[in-house]
């Protein structure tokens, strides 16, 4: 077998066999199959794409190219969540407090922000003492005991996967559907859940920009899942306006508590409510409609809140700052920014939204950046609000007064204000499973 030959299929649209895809991926991982030539395969993927077969296969190599998570000493069906990033998106944390109130079982691990979306590890940290880093047998018992764990991603999961990134990010194929699908799937796969949500963001401030190429990606996936035993449900959710009105990491933080208290911004609390609903009914706790009446519930009667608090205390949290958010390490400098006109909103920029987050300090513009956690950016007016000229409209907090003029600049940049209010689009545009769309929007 040659991966010139592998190479010249896949360039005249043949369908790679599973022997073929395992040589490439296992050559690849070490070292025998140049970035040249996988450059080459990468591009013949780019515009042929694949079939759901060959992506099915690929995806499963790339996650058995590393560690596999043995997940069954965990009691009961293991749900697993994944978001393509956002502003302001802390659903995580609300979402599996939220499914382990309703007895559901969520061993998650996450990642870092880059760039102008957040990361949950981050915002977990602003939690003074939290740790994010503990040992498996500790994250399985807080998973047992509690139902839910959050922690970051550990051991070399799908290696395959980091390399292939690398590679696409150098060789403009990073907005290809097969390779995004399979990367965050071949993560998945590696993590060991049971079933597998997929919150797939769009619009401004998602990667996806159009509910279209949404709707397509999340297809892809959900046949990843499926391909390969998993349940799988993906969720087509509003990115063209941040979620909530925290931009930030302690900021969120204290959103997340006021959600599952029930003083959450609406937007925040129904996009939730929605998700632990579909993540309850992967964990077959009832119908989707008897399982959004268990996670209301959940908020409702304190319970997940209570999970919440289980859970940080368990991963060595100071609970305190939960239990009263004015605990919270205040940000030294703050500003109050007004609208330069009268109107309604119409639009905001999303990822600009993000990046004067990033500016004020809540976010890393390169790996290993040191982070703010009292940074951010407090949303008083967003789409849709009629706002008058020196109205507030958003509230800065930094430990860099010098970074407040900038973040400022790129934050009036990003809102649209006009003398129309614009059309309301839903917060879910879809929902996709094996048995096909279901449109929100239409």
């Amino acid at each position: 077998m040659r991966m010139y030959d592998i190479i010249m299929k896949k360039r005249n649209g043949g369908e790679l066999t599973k022997a073929e895809i395992e040589y490439m991926i296992d050559g690849y991982v070490k070292g025998s199959i140049p970035d040249y030539q996988m450059s080459s395969m990468l591009m013949a993927i780019y515009f042929q794409g694949m079939s759901d077969e060959e992506l099915s296969i690929m995806t499963l190599c790339m996650a058995h190219s590393g560690d596999m998570i043995d997940l069954s000493s965990i009691e009961g069906i293991k749900v697993d969540k994944h978001s393509t990033g956002g502003v302001g998106d802390k659903t995580t944390l609300i979402v599996a407090p939220i499914v382990a109130a309703c007895g559901g079982k969520v061993a998650k691990m996450s990642g870092r922000g880059l760039g102008h979306t957040g990361g949950t590890v981050d915002k977990m940290e602003a939690i003074p003492n939290m740790q994010t880093a503990i040992a498996e047998d500790k994250f399985f018992d807080i998973v047992n005991t509690h139902g839910v764990s959050v922690i970051g991603q550990s051991g070399e999961l799908a290696p395959a996967d980091k390399k292939l990134y690398a590679l696409r990010d150098v060789t403009a194929t990073v907005e290809s559907i097969p390779l995004i699908a399979s990367s965050i799937m071949s993560k998945k796969l590696a993590a060991g859940s049971d079933a597998i949500l997929l919150d797939v963001k769009t619009g401004s401030g998602a990667f996806m920009k159009t509910v279209e190429d949404s709707i397509e990606l999340a297809q892809k996936m959900v046949a990843i899942g499926e391909g390969n035993d998993r349940k799988t449900v993906a969720l087509i959710t509003d990115m063209d306006i941040p979620l909530g009105h925290a931009i930030g990491n302690s900021l969120e933080i204290i959103e997340v508590v006021k959600t599952l208290q029930g003083e959450g911004p609406e937007d925040l609390t129904t996009e939730s409510v929605e998700i632990a609903a579909n993540m309850l009914y992967l964990s077959q706790m009832g119908t989707l409609a008897e399982c959004r009446k268990l996670a209301a519930k959940a908020i409702d009667d304190g319970s997940a809140f209570a999970k919440l608090v289980a859970m940080v205390e368990a991963q060595g949290g100071d609970v305190s700052v939960l239990k009263n958010v004015e605990n919270f390490a205040k940000a030294p400098y703050e500003e109050t920014i007004t609208a330069q006109t009268d109107g309604y909103i119409s639009h905001m920029n999303t990822e600009k939204c993000g990046i004067a987050s990033v500016i004020l300090g809540a976010g890393r513009e390169i790996k290993d950046a040191p982070i703010d956690f009292s940074a951010g950016i407090i949303m008083l007016k967003k789409t849709g609000d009629y706002v008058k000229k020196g109205d507030a409209i958003a509230k800065f907090f930094t430990s860099k007064e010098e970074s407040l003029k900038s973040a400022e600049a790129l934050y009036q940049e990003a809102l649209e204000i006009g003398g129309k209010m614009p059309e309301e689009k839903p917060l879910i545009f879809a929902r996709i499973t094996a048995n096909g769309v279901e449109r929100y929007d239409q």
